[in-house]
């Protein structure tokens, strides 16, 4: 009898025609994550199978519980026999060793050839649990143990130990994208969901020292690491941006700094975006949060590119992103007291409504094409791993 992982694919098994290149996108994440170990795996239109020592197999636990595209994962085990007598003998013998006082017994058979229905196995076994465990029950609804059985060609499977998946798609599926990564609560939320549609991600920060601290980037750098993980791994561009900045601050009125800026970060943006060949930019937006979010402004921002923005924290309260960025551990990290560019030079009375005509008379006051094209060639380019993952969860 051997000891397995058994990957069910959740959403992407609506996908009919697509789900092959879906489902080899997820094996593709799968082995990425869990690179460092030896195991081997096997797949079909149904299921995953992830083969290979024990010891192993609970290491590779804690990965796959970061890699979407994973509804749930059932710890299995295999015979290589699908006779009766045999499955009867493994059932027993797994059962013995569990703490239940109820069970249900499901019957899969992708064997249609194998003799009787699913629901008559189902029952024959259970009877056979009843007589080797005369103190169990059985229950049709809500049993403590929902036992599986799947009689395949290769042989049998049992499971009845389930650790949920993430769900989502496949990174990687949808093409890639880039995220306005700042160092607050609300980016690292947006990336994660962009991530969890299948988007591969790379990131942009904006510094501006000595305004900006190192201290400010090295957080940027941190939650890049803790969203790592789920991406595979994350390029973080990381753009100069003193000389735009002071050029705004000295030159536009003090109402249309935060404005000039975001449209300047938006067209740096455009350009990295078009350089790595992505799809879209993705930010922490929410609309009407700050100055710079109400929907007027978001689309005098917005006017100066034409790639597709997506805004996927756009309708949440503030308190619903603050329980994603703890759900997903970045939240911590966030609230570091260090400054970054969207939070220094901020006027006490920002435009909420501000006029595109406005936007662009302005912008005539500063060489920001110059300015702009400097930036981008000056770019950082740091190329950010999954952390290590220290905790092991055991197999059940």
């Amino acid at each position: 009898m051997d000891k397995l992982i058994i990957i069910k694919y959740g959403e992407l098994s609506t996908k009919k025609d697509n789900i092959n290149f879906f489902i080899d996108c997820l094996n593709k994440n799968i082995k990425l994550a869990v690179n460092d170990l030896k195991l081997m795996t096997k797949f079909d239109r149904g299921r995953m199978f992830i083969m290979g020592e024990e010891e192993q197999l609970n290491k590779a636990i804690n990965a796959l519980k970061k890699v979407f595209g994973i509804h749930e994962m059932m710890i299995g085990y295999k015979i290589n026999s699908d006779q009766m007598p045999d499955i009867e003998q493994t059932l027993v013998t797994l059962l013995k060793e569990q703490e239940f006082n109820t069970f249900k017994v499901e019957t899969k058979r992708s064997n249609k050839a194998y003799p009787g229905t699913s629901l008559a196995i189902s029952k024959h076994l259970g009877g056979i649990i009843l007589k080797a465990l005369p103190n169990k029950q059985v229950a049709i609804n809500h049993p403590e143990l929902l036992v599986t059985i799947e009689i395949r060609k290769e042989g049998t499977y049992f499971y009845y130990e389930s650790i949920p998946g993430l769900g989502g798609y496949p990174v990687g599926v949808q093409g890639k994208g880039l995220l306005m990564l700042s160092g607050g609560i609300d980016s690292p939320v947006a990336g994660y969901l962009a991530i969890k549609r299948g988007v591969k991600l790379a990131a942009v920060y904006f510094e501006s020292p000595p305004h900006t601290s190192v201290q400010a980037k090295n957080k940027v750098l941190k939650l890049a690491k803790i969203l790592a993980p789920y991406n595979n791994d994350i390029k973080v561009h990381i753009i100069n941006f003193t000389k735009i900045q002071e050029a705004i601050y000295q030159n536009i009125p003090r109402d249309y700094l935060i404005t000039i800026m975001r449209r300047m970060m938006y067209r740096i943006s455009a350009i990295i975006n078009y350089n790595m060949k992505g799809h879209v930019i993705i930010n922490g937006e929410s609309i009407g949060q700050v100055a710079s979010q109400t929907l007027a402004s978001m689309k005098a921002i917005n006017e100066v590119v034409k790639i597709p923005v997506i805004r996927p924290v756009a309708c949440f309260d503030k308190l619903e992103i603050i329980r994603l960025a703890e759900q997903i551990g970045t939240y911590e990290t966030s609230i570091l007291p260090y400054e970054d560019c969207c939070t220094i030079f901020v006027p006490e009375h920002p435009v909420i409504k501000p006029s595109i005509t406005k936007c662009l008379a302005y912008e005539k006051l500063i060489p920001y094409e110059e300015l702009i094209y400097e930036a981008v060639a000056n770019q950082e380019v740091i190329k950010v791993v999954a952390k290590e993952e220290k905790e092991v969860h055991p197999l059940l």
